[in-house]
């Protein structure tokens, strides 16, 4: 970087320290309460129409009937989740941070709440930078959803901006062309789906997903990372998406999603209307656990083979995760069994180039690793303890071109003896590197045998 542009980006740093310093002094606190008393509001949306920015508004317990709108930086701040309760029944969601129709919307906090009963999503972000929803709990939420329908637009009564809604109607939680934000210690149970990271009005890029516990989700993924068309965008192909990229997902529990229609517990998809663009995640430490098409599945759906432009799903990482007892995929990007992880390009073709799994701990599944891609898939240093098959190319099953690969070298199989020994897992398909490999468990001690290859 050259100096002129140093001392330009620390002048901008400065000026925003200064500006930063100024709306905290000029801060102030605002409360709600049923009663309106104590110089409190009764109404939650009406102490944010007469707040200024950087004001923090308490919210006492009780439950309130509201769909509450946000549109300038503050905290809104409850007294617990199960303690301050928003009963969206009837309304459209329960928390709006509307970045849409407020431009440059950021630095929002919206913490130590219930919100359940939204027709669609509980807490519904757009358009924001720098937002952090931490210690809520959404429940029952999504109440509208789930309608399959192909060409997607199914959740009548939902802002144009929402392309793609088709099998769920925003879950739980949505974040749509959100940026540098934290979404951290929720609950999420009884939606369609949990946690959607979507891209229609913008990049979704560089937010942090962590220790959320999102369970019991039947009609869809627990964790999702979509691309979805850009507002205003129109077929065959629809213009190139925003994209889905740098986003990190780490420490959560998403267990028993998507049981009913098959839901991910760890999605990233894009959606057929491609191209679409998924790059450069990572999905790291996570359990993932009776979910109903794996514990991790990329999908890609169009591509070259459909005359169509390729989607962009390269350089995501999926890293020390423990994923067991996931059921199979289907459809084009269908698996011969349960699957803990799925890298596939069903029928489209669109290569999938960079994609690292390491280090996780699989168990309980008919296959460990599924891959089906024109692209090269590196799979090393996991557990692969399903005692069927670890690592397989599902190309010809999907009945897709099979010119891809995998490396498949240095994981540990179940036994010593490697794939295809005496309590070990096998590896199956086409293309497919499995020597040397792991002589003894990876996941249970980091130093238990990764120089002793067979």
């Amino acid at each position: 970087m050259r100096l002129d542009q140093c001392k330009s980006l620390l002048t901008t740093c400065y000026v925003v320290l200064i500006l930063t310093a100024s709306q905290n002094v000029s801060a102030s606190t605002l409360c709600v309460n049923h009663a309106g008393t104590g110089g409190c509001y009764s109404k939650i949306q009406t102490a944010v129409n007469n707040a200024a920015s950087g004001d923090v508004i308490n919210v006492a317990p009780g439950a309130y009937k509201e769909d509450v709108v946000i549109g300038m930086p503050l905290s809104l701040i409850g007294a617990g989740a199960g303690l301050s309760v928003i009963d969206a029944t009837g309304l459209a969601n329960g928390i709006y941070l509307d970045g849409f129709d407020h431009p440059g919307l950021n630095s929002v906090t919206v913490a130590g709440f219930s919100v359940k009963n939204a027709m669609f999503e509980a807490i519904l972000v757009v358009s924001a930078t720098n937002v952090t929803i931490r210690n809520n709990t959404l429940t029952d939420n999504d109440k509208f959803g789930p309608i399959f329908n192909p060409a997607g637009g199914a959740c009548a009564g939902q802002p144009a901006f929402e392309t793609d809604e088709s099998g769920d109607c925003g879950g739980a939680l949505h974040l749509i062309g959100t940026l540098s934000s934290v979404v951290t210690h929720n609950t999420m149970t009884g939606n369609a789906d949990g946690i959607l990271l979507s891209d229609e009005t913008g990049l979704t890029g560089g937010n942090l997903i962590s220790h959320n516990v999102v369970k019991d989700n039947p009609l869809d993924c627990g964790i999702v990372l979509a691309s979805h068309p850009p507002v205003g965008s129109t077929p065959p192909h629809y213009a190139q998406h925003f994209g889905i990229v740098s986003n990190t997902v780490t420490e959560n529990v998403s267990e028993n999603n998507g049981v009913k229609v098959g839901g991910a517990g760890v999605g990233l998809f894009s959606d057929g209307n491609g191209p679409g663009i998924v790059s450069a995640n990572v999905v790291i430490h996570n359990t993932l656990i009776g979910n109903g098409i794996g514990g991790v599945s990329l999908h890609s759906h169009v591509g070259p083979a459909f005359g169509a432009p390729a989607d962009v799903m390269d350089g995501n990482m999926i890293l020390e995760n423990y994923i067991a007892g996931n059921l199979a995929d289907t459809d084009d990007t269908a698996t011969p069994g349960r699957v803990g992880i799925n890298i596939n390009s069903g029928g489209g073709g669109s290569p999938i180039w960079g994609t690292v799994i390491s280090q996780n701990d699989i168990r309980d599944e008919d296959v460990d690793v599924a891959v089906n891609t024109p692209g090269v898939v590196e799979v090393h240093l996991n557990d692969l303890r399903g005692d069927k098959i670890g690592v397989a190319n599902v190309c010809a099953f999907d009945k897709a071109s099979c010119t891809g690969g995998i490396d498949a070298t240095q994981n540990y199989w179940g036994c010593a003896a490697g794939p295809g020994g005496k309590g070990c897992s096998t590896a199956s398909g086409t293309s497919l590197t499995f020597w040397p490999w792991v002589s003894t468990s990876v996941a249970d001690d980091d130093d238990s045998g990764a120089g002793d290859l067979d």
